[in-house]
């Protein structure tokens, strides 16, 4: 059984699915999770992750009841299927609370890719201490993190956007076929805008990554599309007529610009693994005083994963109130042309890539998942 309760986690947890698979083929799968989950499984989820996935303090508290009713359905199916594993993916605030019923009813465990709790909510550790059997991380520094905190059941088994950007990097379309799918027909060269999956980030960070990337009219700016969210939102948001906007190809849009705004997240990490220089951005309400609360919430130095995996600040990251389209515009300059900070930031990739070594994550979990039976 698996609980997956985001896009992200269906993606993943589908991969980890096929493996399983290849281990024993009559293999048996219950799930909450999405399409992708329920190709790869043959059978349609308990619950499509639609239903599950809250942002936000405020949204939380409107869909409780909501939340209540996934949580004991969840149970429910625990107890009439009995799985012989259950395997949570990331969601943590769901996830966690099912594992204590789990455990406390005789199942076994296991987690998928560990909710980050090296940034923050370090307490829920104490959950993860009692009730979790196993965990299977994507990211090599939390191996270390764990253990020194007296939990040794950690395994770094590969991080999956490696083998991802391996295989979109080796099927990747010449540049001319590219911007012709795409309609783009300016021959400059181009700055990537990542600003996010969800509709708040992209309000927020769209508009400074346009305003920045204006100041090099040298430069074309196009934005990579996330798959859930229509054209005419970002239309709406940008207010620009002329807007460029890339559909389905984002890797590929990373690996043909000079570089790339990015709010902050796992976009951070894939744009590194194509090698394409980056600022992250991340503005949410850009108040100086949110962004002081969370300097006190975080417990990391850094919050962009190529800096987390590599240790030092191989990428900038502007947070907050300091995400404003002047730094912007001083951290991209640099990375527009040859100069140490651009060569820093590949130097700083390739580390990346060499700590992130080459296993196939979710074959990897497969192979743990049954060894630990």
């Amino acid at each position: 059984m698996l609980i997956a309760g985001e896009a992200s986690g269906d993606l993943h947890a589908s991969r980890l699915i096929d493996e399983l698979k290849k281990n024993d083929a009559a293999a048996d799968f219950r799930f909450f999770g999405g399409d992708l989950m329920a190709a790869r499984a043959g059978v349609a989820p308990d619950l499509h992750y639609d239903n599950l996935n809250v942002m936000g303090f405020s949204e939380v508290i409107r869909r409780l009841p909501s939340i209540f009713r996934n949580l004991r359905r969840a149970r429910e199916l625990l107890i009439e299927y009995r799985p012989d594993v259950l395997i949570l993916v990331d969601f943590p605030g769901f996830n966690l609370k099912l594992a204590r019923f789990a455990s406390r009813h005789g199942f076994r465990v296991d987690y998928y890719i560990s909710p980050k709790i090296w940034a923050w909510k370090e307490w829920r550790l104490r959950s993860i201490r009692r009730y979790v059997s196993n965990i299977y991380s994507i990211l090599p520094f939390e191996v270390d993190f764990y253990r020194r905190r007296g939990y040794d059941h950690v395994t770094y088994v590969g991080n999956p956007s490696v083998e991802e950007i391996d295989y979109a990097m080796g099927h990747i379309a010449p540049l001319k076929h590219f911007l012709e799918r795409q309609g783009i027909s300016d021959p400059r060269p181009m700055i990537a805008l990542v600003p996010g999956s969800r509709r708040g980030e992209i309000r927020n960070n769209l508009p400074l990554m346009i305003e920045a990337a204006k100041h090099y009219p040298e430069f074309q700016y196009v934005v990579a599309a996330a798959p859930a969210i229509p054209e005419i939102f970002y239309r709406e948001v940008a207010q620009d007529p002329g807007l460029k906007v890339a559909f389905g190809a984002t890797p590929t849009l990373i690996k043909y610009s000079t570089a790339a705004l990015v709010t902050s997240g796992t976009a951070t990490l894939e744009t590194a693994l194509v090698g394409t220089p980056q600022v992250v951005c991340y503005r949410a309400n850009g108040r100086k005083w949110s962004y002081k609360v969370m300097e006190k919430l975080l417990k990391v130095k850094y919050v962009s994963l190529p800096n987390l995996i590599v240790g030092n600040s191989i990428v900038p990251e502007l947070l907050v109130h300091k995400c404003t389209v002047h730094n912007i515009i001083r951290e991209l300059a640099p990375l527009l042309q040859p100069s140490p900070r651009r060569e820093w930031q590949i130097n700083g990739y390739r580390l990346m890539r060499r700590r992130l070594g080459t296993s196939v994550a979710p074959r990897y979990a497969a192979e743990m998942i049954f060894s630990n039976d």
